[in-house]
């Protein structure tokens, strides 16, 4: 018995449905690409851009195991000490 070998299938994604599986902002994307820190996109012509499916996936694997590892850096808590002024909500009086 001989296996025949299929040819590998990639499927791409355009803009809008890589927002529907990873919600970022485009900008957070783009500068994420331009760090090397997210797949990269490419032209599939002069007007259509598009991400490769599986590097998506593989980076959200990626990303799922470093966040169960604790090891995804995360945005400093803000100081608020730091604050020049604590607004408070008063009790309206009748």
């Amino acid at each position: 018995m001989t296996r025949q070998t299929q040819p590998l299938q990639r499927k791409t994604i355009r803009r809008d449905q890589l927002r529907e599986i990873v919600p970022l902002a485009d900008t957070t994307i783009y500068e994420m690409e331009r760090r090397g820190e997210f797949p990269l996109r490419f032209n599939l012509t002069s007007r259509c851009v598009v991400w490769d499916l599986a590097e998506v996936e593989a980076w959200l694997d990626a990303r799922r195991q470093a966040s169960k590892a604790k090891t995804v850096k995360r945005a400093p808590s803000p100081d608020v000490q730091l604050r020049k002024s604590r607004p408070v909500k008063h009790p309206v009086t009748v």
